[in-house]
């Protein structure tokens, strides 16, 4: 299996927060209840962009920088 792409518009949160963990605190530093959530197999970064009135550049960019990938 191919290794997962954080910029992958299909990649589940479950999935974005297991690869990168360090990125559960984006989303603990803008209030977000993504992590653990039973929704969070199912989500992707653009659902809950969607879901919290988030600008998602400026979402990934933040992801992309916990992760150390920009």
């Amino acid at each position: 299996m191919p290794c997962p792409k954080i910029t992958d518009p299909d990649l589940s949160l479950e999935d974005l927060m297991a690869e990168w963990p360090q990125t559960v605190s984006v989303f603990l530093r803008h209030n977000m209840l993504c992590v653990g959530c039973i929704i969070a197999p199912f989500h992707t970064v653009t659902d809950a962009c969607r879901e919290y009135h988030l600008n998602q550049d400026a979402f990934m960019y933040e992801l992309l920088d916990a992760a150390r990938l920009v």
